[in-house]
């Protein structure tokens, strides 16, 4: 199974945010919304850093009474870790453990393709897992009559 498999039934839709708008309203978005993290584009569209409930805990920790003031684009994660559809859930499981994220926006060329989350990724495994599960005990079942 590939990141394009999950893609293909979560959809492609990318909540986004430009980075002049402030913490406050990042918090807003990802409340209405109800997710965990948000793109953050450039005025050309292009995917320019990543902000996520870690960026808010960080700032808040620090500067809680400047949140309705600070720019997303001065607290976001800029060093984006990005996947591509072709990616293998094995790899992409492996790219997120290992840099300790929880989300990761797939890039198809130049253009955002949307993003998966741990929870898209575990759920797709799972499911893959039982269906090989459920071929595995049809052909024993098979076999042995």
């Amino acid at each position: 199974m590939r990141v394009s498999d999950i893609l293909r039934k979560k959809g492609s839709e990318v909540v986004t945010i430009e980075p002049h708008h402030t913490v406050h309203d990042a918090i807003q978005s990802l409340v209405r919304n109800n997710i965990g993290a948000l793109l953050v584009t450039g005025p050309d569209g292009q995917l320019v850093g990543i902000f996520t409930e870690r960026d808010i805990l960080r700032e808040a920790a620090s500067h809680s009474d400047r949140l309705e003031e600070t720019p997303v684009g001065d607290v976001m994660t800029r060093n984006v870790v990005i996947g591509v559809p072709e990616d293998p859930l094995e790899y992409v499981m492996g790219i997120m453990t290992q840099n300790r994220i929880r989300h990761l926006p797939i890039m198809d060329g130049e253009e955002l393709a949307g993003i998966v989350s741990i929870g898209d990724v575990v759920n797709a495994c799972q499911r893959e897992t039982e269906f090989e599960n459920r071929l595995l005990k049809d052909y024993i079942h098979g076999v042995a009559r």
